[in-house]
């Protein structure tokens, strides 16, 4: 994959990470990973709030309008689980992504904006 510089503007870091919040991309050491959808929007949510608790419900706000005809839990854990393998994460050993049982998940790393 091409490397690309993404925004300065809409950036925001964390560990070897930055997320184009503007375009909707995540790149790994200037590298685009194929991330998109709702993997992002999960991002984008988590990183508005890092170190706070964001709900199930919350996301699935996000995710759904309110008409959508969906299996909601399956949907969400799928979104999160595309994420952390993103991050090369997962629930167990949490680095980026902390699952917060029955509640929702919290992102527990430092994050920067530009």
């Amino acid at each position: 994959m091409p490397l690309r510089v993404p925004s300065p503007s809409s950036t925001i870091r964390f560990g070897s990470f930055q997320v184009d919040l503007h375009a909707g991309e995540i790149f790994k050491n200037g590298i685009r990973l194929k991330l998109h959808g709702q993997p992002i929007e999960v991002l984008a949510l988590l990183l508005e709030r890092p170190g706070e608790v964001v709900t199930r419900e919350e996301i699935t706000q996000r995710l759904w309008s309110a008409d959508t005809v969906v299996e909601f839990e399956h949907s969400l854990n799928a979104a999160v689980w595309r994420l952390r393998e993103a991050l090369s994460g997962d629930a167990d050993h949490p680095r980026f992504i902390e699952t917060i049982p029955r509640r929702g998940y919290r992102l527990i790393v430092e994050v920067e904006r530009h």
